[in-house]
């Protein structure tokens, strides 16, 4: 039966929704990191995000792998930047970040708003 109530259509959008992110999150992208780029973990789990604080390379290419060990999904968001990913339930992926310049770039679980902001630092190396 087919309504146009608003509460029926606002959790046919969230069913939908819900589905596509899990297919988008399930699906394993082509690995896109060289062998030699460093790699770094973040967690997720029903609103808690670790680390907080993750130091990562300044200037260098790297991977974040984004695991999600609770279960509702989880989505790593960064305004300073400008990425974004769902992590579905029990699902792991991965973001590469090409080139920071030195400095703290905040990044949070926008699924679960109450949850305290994280940091990835980006530190220059001892050259």
């Amino acid at each position: 039966m087919v309504t146009d109530h608003p509460r029926h259509r606002k959790e046919q959008c969230l069913g939908l929704t819900m589905a596509m992110f899990l297919v988008f999150s399930v699906v394993s992208p082509a690995k896109a990191v060289a062998e030699d780029d460093p790699s770094f973990t973040i967690t997720f789990n029903d609103g808690e995000v670790s680390p907080l604080r993750l130091e990562v390379p300044a200037e260098t290419r790297f991977e974040i792998r984004l695991i999600n060990n609770g279960k509702t999904p989880a989505e790593f968001e960064s305004i300073p930047l400008s990425k974004e990913k769902v992590i579905g339930p029990g699902v792991s992926t991965f973001i590469v970040i090409k080139y920071l310049d030195p400095g703290e770039y905040s990044f949070f679980d926008d699924f679960h708003p109450d949850a305290p902001p994280a940091v990835l630092v980006a530190v220059p190396s001892e050259d």
